[in-house]
């Protein structure tokens, strides 16, 4: 169905260029995808991709700078002369499926090409030159709707790629959307096959609703009522709603601010289990070890100390020997994110009970504990003594040193005063 002209969906130059070079070449190219979708919401989209009749190999031969990243499923990645990278994809069908994988066919249609996409809303077709759009599954009323629908039969559509249901929960996450109610089903009915799901697709629909959506706590809400959690992250299957809550006060970020915004976010999923249990959860889930260990210092960190936290900060303003106390437990590096952790988890908590505390007690804790982590002695390598020192003062290398290092530090933690070469000298002797 061809449909009346669009005006202002103001496709880059490059994009125009690559659909103008594939069709002086005689193959038919069109504007398809996320790009086209986020334009008609008027959302600003850089990942423009295109559906043509070329053959992959027809594609190289058009453009000199190309880049193969999924020949055999028909989609080769061409550089517009702006120097970014679209995915050209020719015209296919799905011949089989194992829930994950497809093999396809080209030789296709526009339409047949179209009648293969997940939901409604990202089986719409734009043609930059003529105007026109192409929505043969009315993707565009859905839009103004509010709705995510599956295209043709919902739960065919999740069985040829279990990670669609994944992907519709993002989507309504995302853009505030109502699930279609078949959809839904379709959706809920794909629990008991996500082990289909490779555990880096999962990680990475985590990371994308962490980057993409405002309030992720629907998305995971929404996770947890499929079965999905249970299924696929089962650590925090019976996390607290709470929890999830104050993943809506962390907020996004874009460019370089982006990485550790999305982290934050996903620190929060495990904030409170044990150290042990978010290791084992973010490792299967292939994580970096770096992230891993991030992670789960802080899952343990809070584990341990939140509800000493908690009763302090109920009782008043918490002194700052035991704020140092709780810093040395945290590290010093993860300080701020662990109380910008905590300061969401207490937001989540206030939007149930306005009078549960007073939330400026949350703002000055989380502020002294900076200060207090960048300021004051709270690690060994704190001290003013090391082991040299002390074994100058005749303590003996091995365990007694270890211990010696450790009780001056809980000194100094207790008052930062002590820590002079003289006073921890005298203190190591008397020990």
């Amino acid at each position: 169905m061809n449909d009346s002209s669009v005006r202002d969906l103001n496709a880059p130059i490059g994009v125009q260029e690559i659909v103008a070079r594939l069709e002086r070449a005689g193959f038919e190219t069109w504007c398809v995808g996320g790009a086209v979708r986020d334009a008609l919401l008027g959302h600003p989209h850089l990942d423009w991709d295109f559906a043509t009749a070329a053959t992959p190999a027809e594609v190289i031969r058009v453009f000199k700078r190309t880049v193969p990243i999924g020949i055999e499923f028909g989609t080769v990645g061409v550089f517009d002369s702006q120097g970014t990278m679209h995915e050209v994809t020719t015209f296919r069908r799905d011949v089989n499926t194992d829930g994950r994988h497809a093999v396809v066919e080209f030789g296709a249609s526009l339409d047949d090409d179209l009648a293969r996409r997940d939901f409604t809303v990202n089986a719409i077709a734009y043609h930059p030159k003529s105007q026109e759009i192409r929505d043969p599954f009315d993707g565009r009323l859905d839009l103004k709707r509010g709705l995510v629908r599956a295209v043709g039969k919902a739960s065919e559509r999740m069985r040829e790629d279990r990670l669609r249901a994944l992907r519709g929960i993002r989507f309504a996450a995302r853009f505030s959307f109502h699930i279609e109610p078949e959809t839904w089903a379709a959706i809920r009915a794909s629990a008991s096959h996500m082990g289909r799901l490779s555990p880096e697709r999962v990680k990475q629909e985590l990371e994308k609703t962490m980057e993409q959506v405002e309030r992720p706590s629907n998305a995971l809400e929404w996770w947890r009522e499929a079965g999905f959690l249970e299924e696929l992250v089962p650590s925090i299957a019976m996390a607290p709603t709470e929890r999830f809550a104050a993943l809506d006060s962390l907020p996004r970020a874009e460019g370089a601010l982006a990485k550790g915004a999305t982290l934050s976010r996903l620190a929060m999923l495990w904030f409170g289990e044990k150290e042990s249990v978010a290791a084992a959860a973010t490792k299967a889930l292939r994580f970096s070890n770096a992230d891993s260990s991030w992670i789960s210092s802080l899952a343990g960190a809070s584990a341990e100390l939140g509800r000493t936290i908690d009763a302090t900060v109920r009782e008043g303003a918490p002194s700052a020997v035991d704020v140092r106390r709780w810093v040395a437990r945290i590290g010093r590096m993860r300080t701020e994110t662990f109380f910008t952790l905590y300061a969401a988890l207490w937001r989540a908590r206030l939007a149930n009970d306005a009078n549960a505390i007073d939330e400026s007690r949350i703002d000055a804790l989380s502020k002294l504990a900076v200060i207090i982590a960048f300021r004051d002695p709270i690690e060994i390598a704190d001290l003013a003594v090391d082991g040299e020192d002390l074994h100058k003062a005749g303590i003996k290398n091995g365990p007694a040193m270890g211990k010696a290092l450790h009780v001056l530090l809980e000194r100094v933690i207790e008052n930062p005063a002590l820590n002079t070469i003289d006073q921890l000298t005298e203190i190591a002797k008397a020990l």
